[in-house]
């Protein structure tokens, strides 16, 4: 099944296993109804953002949208990988474990080429990021707060305020991202 068709699928079940409608589920993530109808047919390929607009207003994880696996043993292929891009290409975020029940959390592999930038919605309250960065230079505000963080070094934030990634060096920024959910 490839990715938008998978979207499509895990959206459209979970919003139906919710009981939302499609009216409420747009005023839950502040996506319009039509966007999400078109979303569930599988007509349009959701930005990153849009995910996690829907992510947050359905209050599940991140990765529940986008997940195509189902065992308890599993080899991620990096050329297996659909990549989630962002600003025109400058933020590339590869989806590598799922979010479950058992573990809370959901890893991701983030690469930001020169000047690029996301801005991110606050995740459900109580959710924690944990990055890595392996190679560049990277910005990260969290609510008020700024991080510079280079290569070696991690941080931990509270990721329930908007937050932003910018490479603020010259080479492309490779990092490690683990979302951690929390029931609080």
């Amino acid at each position: 099944m490839d990715f938008q068709k998978t979207v499509a699928k895990n959206i459209k079940e979970i919003r139906e296993r919710k009981k939302i409608t499609l009216d409420a589920a747009a005023k839950l993530t502040g996506v319009s109804r039509s966007m999400l109808a078109q979303i569930e047919k599988g007509d349009v390929n959701p930005t990153i953002s849009v995910l996690w607009k829907i992510a947050n207003g359905y209050k599940t994880s991140f990765t529940s949208l986008v997940d195509t696996h189902d065992s308890n043993h599993l080899l991620i292929k990096a050329d297996e990988v659909t990549p989630l891009v962002e600003d025109e290409g400058r933020y590339i975020n590869r989806l590598a474990f799922m979010f479950r029940e058992d573990t809370q959390f959901e890893t991701c592999m983030i690469e930001i080429k020169p000047d690029g930038f996301l801005q991110a919605q606050p995740h459900m309250g109580g959710t924690e990021e944990y990055l890595t960065v392996f190679a560049g230079e990277v910005e990260v505000i969290a609510g008020s707060e700024s991080f510079h963080i280079s290569a070696g070094d991690s941080l931990r934030f509270k990721a329930d305020v908007a937050h932003s990634y910018r490479n603020v060096g010259s080479d492309t920024v490779n990092m490690h991202m683990i979302i951690h959910y929390t029931d609080k």
